[in-house]
């Protein structure tokens, strides 16, 4: 799976939970996410905060091209995290377990570097499996 159909998958399932996700598509995702992150924040920095006249960063700081895409991004996110959860035949509550300081993110980082079950599993038919990015 390259980038761009790791995001047109992702934007395609919206807020599908259901079926699974290799690793591929979830790390192509999060590469997108921080890159468009990245960009909106410049552009807040640079462009919106100094119009508005407000500070770009600190307690007033004010991003809000950046909350907004984060807020457009956040399903397809949590989608897909479901989905990776699913590919490793686990439950798509246990990223409930990101709410536990650290160790919790520590533990989601470590599932979803890992290989997906071959062949079917519960939550579907295994799809294209991990290959090489």
């Amino acid at each position: 799976m390259t980038f761009i159909e790791a995001v047109k998958t992702c934007f395609s399932k919206y807020a599908t939970i259901r079926g699974r996700a290799a690793r591929p598509e979830y790390w192509w995702w999060i590469l997108f996410v921080l890159l468009v992150s990245l960009v909106t924040q410049t552009i807040d920095a640079t462009v919106i905060a100094p119009a508005l006249g407000i500070p770009a960063f600190g307690e007033d700081g004010g991003q809000p091209l950046s909350m907004l895409v984060s807020l457009v991004l956040l399903v397809p996110g949590l989608a897909v995290s479901v989905r990776r959860l699913h590919d490793i035949d686990r439950s798509g509550w246990w990223m409930l377990i990101v709410l536990i300081p650290i160790i919790g993110l520590l533990v989601m980082l470590y599932w979803a570097a890992q290989s997906g079950t071959d062949g079917a599993n519960r939550f579907g038919p295994g799809g294209e499996r991990d290959a090489v990015l």
